[in-house]
């Protein structure tokens, strides 16, 4: 398979005062075009950190990240926001959704950032996703009217609606009773089966991460042979 993006010894470091505190430490990983992949970790693992670095939202301190073999690594933010718009899915657990717009129009906001021409219909490709993941019928809808599982259903197709390579999903079914976060877990599985994108799930969670296919276990920041 394509290798999509490559971390090349990757480390990202904030300071608390004069305090360093190194989130992700020396970390080097491949992610190939149609994974699912999980990224698991405990809380202040570093997951996060690890996922909007390979999401695009973050700057590395050192080391190289590469998208289809392009260095990025120290594009500006504008170029990257460009890139991921394009590029990159973001699923949220708090869903992330805009009270004041509906269903359909939270769908949409991703067009509004669009910076290279659309060459197909959003709001058509709206209506169908919303068809496949099964809430068409609350596309009028505000978000705090509808439940917690299909808010995350909503924020899938906004993920989707540009047509990304890759899905980032951050403790997706952290909000969510277990009935219908294995829901939202089939949703992902089926996406990343039947329409190929890639998914990289972020959980603490062991059985949320057994269900994906390749995990990657993280602690203190660097990725270990095991879940501690």
């Amino acid at each position: 398979m394509f290798c999509m993006i490559k971390l090349q010894d990757v480390s990202k470091s904030y300071y608390l005062g004069e305090e360093e505190v190194k989130a992700v430490h020396n970390v080097s990983l491949e992610i190939k075009e149609k994974e699912y992949i999980s990224i698991l970790g405990s809380s202040g693992s570093g997951k996060s950190t690890l996922m909007y670095l390979i999401g695009l939202l973050e700057h590395p301190s050192s080391g190289k990240i590469l998208l289809e073999g392009k260095d990025v690594s120290h594009f500006s933010d504008e170029k990257l926001s460009t890139i991921r718009n394009n590029h990159v899915g973001f699923v949220f657990q708090s869903f992330n959704l805009i009270n004041k717009f509906t269903v359909f129009e939270n769908v949409l906001l991703p067009t509004r950032y669009a910076k290279v021409k659309i060459d197909f219909s959003p709001q058509k490709r709206a209506n169908e996703l919303l068809k496949r993941l099964g809430i068409y019928e609350r596309k009028d809808f505000f978000p705090n009217k509808i439940s917690g599982g299909e808010q995350q259903r909503v924020a899938i197709v906004r993920a989707l609606l540009m047509k990304p390579k890759i899905i980032l999903a951050d403790e997706p079914t952290g909000n969510l009773d277990t009935k219908t976060g294995d829901e939202i877990l089939d949703v992902l599985e089926d996406l990343n089966k039947d329409v190929g994108v890639t998914v990289v799930l972020v959980t603490h969670e062991k059985i949320v991460a057994d269900r994906t296919k390749r995990k990657i276990y993280i602690k203190d920041g660097e990725i270990v042979d095991k879940y501690l």
